[in-house]
C-alpha cells in the first residue's frame, strides 16, 4: 500500500471585496429608468444649444414603439432671432413633418426642462400622449410647477407626465450656463 495523503487544513476562505452598502445601491426606478436612455439623447441636444450661444434646453420626439427618434431640437432662439424657436417646438415640428400630420399621437416628447406655457399648448395641441421631462422650472414651468397646462382637466387631451429623469444632471446644464454668462 502506498503513503496515506497528506493531511489537509481547512480551505481557505475565497477572497472578497468590500461588502457593498445596501443604502448607497441606486434603487431601481420603473418610471424614470426607461427614458434615461432618451434623456440623454436630449442632453446631447442642449449641449448644442450652449455651443449656439443659446439656453441649454434639447428634446426629442419618440415614435410610438419608444425607441426610434422621429425628430430632435434644442433651442435656437438666439441663432433664429425667433422667440418662439424653443427646443420643444422645433421637435414637435419636425415630428409631424416627418410624419406627415400634425396629431403625433402615441409618440413621446423627451425635454430637458419643464416646458413653459407656450410649449405646453403645443404639446397639448399636437396630442402626444407623453411628455418625459428633466428639471422642473419654477420660474416658468407649465406641466406641474407654476401651472399646470399639459393636465388641465378642462382640455381635451391631457398627455401622462413624466417629471425627474436625470433631473440632476439637465439642471446642473442649466446652472453652469447662467453662472458663466
Amino acid at each position: 500500500m502506498g503513503d496515506p495523503p497528506p493531511e489537509r487544513g481547512p480551505e481557505p476562505e475565497p477572497e472578497r471585496g468590500p461588502v457593498p452598502d445596501p443604502a448607497s445601491a441606486p434603487v431601481p426606478d420603473p418610471v424614470r429608468d426607461p427614458w434615461r436612455a432618451a434623456m440623454r439623447l436630449a442632453l446631447d441636444q442642449a449641449e448644442r444649444a450652449v455651443r449656439s450661444g443659446d439656453v441649454p434646453v434639447g428634446a426629442i420626439v419618440l415614435a410610438p414603439d419608444g425607441s426610434t427618434v422621429l425628430a430632435s431640437g434644442y433651442n435656437e432662439r438666439e441663432a433664429a432671432h425667433d422667440p418662439t424657436a424653443h427646443a420643444e417646438l422645433l421637435a414637435l415640428r419636425r415630428a409631424a413633418a416627418a410624419l406627415g400630420q400634425w396629431r403625433l399621437a402615441d409618440c413621446t416628447l423627451v425635454v430637458t426642462l419643464e416646458p413653459c406655457t407656450m410649449c405646453a399648448g403645443a404639446i397639448q395641441q399636437s396630442r402626444v400622449d407623453r411628455l418625459v421631462y428633466g428639471a422642473r422650472d419654477e420660474k416658468a414651468g407649465a406641466a406641474g410647477s407654476l401651472w399646470d397646462v399639459v393636465r388641465d382637466r378642462r382640455l381635451n387631451h391631457r398627455p401622462e407626465v413624466v417629471e425627474g429623469v436625470l433631473a440632476e444632471e439637465c439642471a446642473r446644464l442649466l446652472t453652469a450656463f447662467f453662472r458663466d454668462r
